[in-house]
């Protein structure tokens, strides 16, 4: 592999070394490396020629496709500032995230593009660019027809490594997303490293339908076109078309969340798929309890390898090396270049003991630079010494193994996405019959955890269940709308008069 400095580059070093080897399989195209570097060229030409220069925003929002990762590369390799959001952001989220980080492209799919055609009259987005043949109203371009007409062609500039390539949207735990600021060099470390632990090499064929804009699914379609793996990319998760897709490509690697795999070992017809081919899957997102990780294995015929990361980090920040010892239950340990450790909760300068339960913190060059354009949150996540405060309460043991304890304060998983509290009360107090909300979290078998709103309403107010739930549709992306609401007279406060989320359940009927 030749010399990378930044992310956009890594299509041209991948075509140099595996030329016509496939690259990419999607349900309607392959791409060999060398047709992905001629692609995202001429999205780079399209987009120099509509007039992006280094340093603008490019907004993705699209689910899996192979224009997706053509627009990723393409963006990049312009100096952009490549900027991926969750398909399943409303329209008006998107609007807040494309003004968040001063957004001059959005491109997304045909879908996308017509529910949020009137996103340049509400920011300073200059293009609005869609995927696909269908016909589109006047404002939105084509991107098929422009991309034809391009060159596949095009000279990447000086691109320094510690410069910022990617805002990164986390949810929001002040009722708004904050934007991570990541280096090409920090993204670009992740994905070696990761690769380096579980030994992926151009004899990998991985198996995925972790969404790329997803930090996880962002490390493994970065690191599968770096190392020359061929990616075979789901747009979505459908258990029996997985399992046939690792029978017929033979695949070596299946990354995925745990409900995943829990639908794939719930599957009556798991044992009649060879799955033989595997040499080691992954799993993160969420905590897997050890006896499903352990059947996995059994009846996958491969080691199952837990990893832990966050968007702070632009992908992995700990896992198990594949060719070593993995033990369930623990997220690992760091990364290589990668420093953590378990801090007191009350000191972060303080590091505890072996064995004891506190922060886990992180260092080293994958650390976001800063959350864009929040000082204060910045402040309050990055010790001046440039320690992360990663919100996970853990403990560690004498291997250097990371044993998660408690998850993020107050933050619910549901099916591998974090969801806020915070985000969903600003919503529903926006519903004029609220009066006060808080959000907590009910288990759930499939995706682990579901959001709960108690609602107090207003006096004289009689809100019902299925408007709340309307109204936050409309508003917050789908896995964010929480599956349950209970009508309270109260919430639980302490004296200052701060709600106490973990007291909701007392409230439970």
């Amino acid at each position: 592999m030749t010399l990378i400095n930044s992310i956009g580059d890594i299509p041209r070093a991948a075509a140099k070394c595996y030329g016509d080897k496939i690259a990419l399989i999607l349900p309607d195209r392959v791409l060999s490396f060398n047709e992905l570097e001629g692609l995202s060229n001429r999205c780079a030409n399209l987009l120099v020629d509509l007039g992006v220069t280094p340093g603008d925003r490019v907004t993705l929002y699209s689910g899996n496709c192979w224009e997706w990762v053509v627009c990723y590369y393409g963006a990049l390799k312009t100096g952009a500032v490549i900027n991926p959001i969750n398909v399943m952001l409303t329209p008006v989220e998107v609007e807040f995230v494309a003004n968040d980080c001063g957004a001059t492209v959005v491109i997304a799919s045909h879908e996308k593009a017509l529910s949020i055609k009137d996103v340049k009259e509400k920011s300073q987005v200059r293009e609005l660019i869609a995927f696909g043949d269908e016909a589109l109203p006047e404002g939105i371009l084509s991107f098929n027809d422009i991309l034809d007409g391009s060159s596949d062609h095009f000279q990447i500039g000086e691109i320094d490594p510690g410069s910022l390539s990617t805002i990164g949207y986390t949810s929001g735990t002040t009722g708004h997303p904050k934007g991570a600021c990541l280096s090409h060099r920090g993204i670009l470390l992740n994905v070696a490293m990761t690769a380096l632990m579980h030994q992926r090499s151009d004899r990998d064929t991985v198996v995925t339908a972790l969404p790329c804009p997803h930090v996880y699914g962002n490390v493994v379609m970065n690191g599968a076109i770096q190392n020359g793996m061929t990616l075979v990319l789901h747009p979505a998760f459908e258990e029996k078309t997985i399992l046939q897709s690792i029978q017929d490509h033979k695949a070596t690697m299946f990354e995925g969340v745990p409900t995943m795999y829990m639908f794939m070992l719930n599957h009556p017809e798991l044992d009649d798929y060879d799955l033989s081919s595997l040499r080691c899957c992954t799993v993160g997102g969420q905590t897997m309890p050890k006896p499903k990780m352990e059947e996995v294995e059994q009846r996958f015929g491969c080691p199952l390898i837990e990893l832990w990361g966050m968007t702070e980090l632009g992908g992995l920040g700990t896992t198990f090396a594949s060719n070593g010892l993995i033990k369930h239950g623990s997220i690992g340990v760091a990364l290589p270049y990668t420093q953590a450790r378990i801090a007191d909760t009350e000191h972060a300068n303080k590091t505890l003991p072996i064995g004891e339960v506190g922060e886990l913190m992180i260092k080293g060059d994958i650390v976001m630079q800063a959350y864009f354009g929040n000082e204060q949150a910045t402040r309050d996540t990055i010790e001046p010494d440039g320690w992360l405060h990663t919100g996970d309460v853990a403990t560690m043991d004498e291997d250097g193994c990371i044993f998660i304890v408690d998850r993020k304060k107050d933050m619910i998983l549901t099916a591998g996405f974090n969801v806020y509290p915070a985000e969903i009360e600003r919503v529903v107090a926006g519903h004029p019959d609220v009066a006060l909300v808080a959000v907590g979290s009910v288990p759930d078998e499939d995706k682990g955890e579901l959001a709960k709103a108690y609602i107090v309403a207003k006096t004289g107010a009689t809100p019902k269940v299925a408007d709340i739930i309307a109204y936050c549709r409309e508003h917050l992306a789908a896995y964010k709308v929480p599956r349950q609401v209970q009508f309270v007279d109260d919430l639980p406060k302490t004296s200052t008069g701060k709600v106490m989320r973990r007291e909701l359940k007392t409230l439970d009927e």
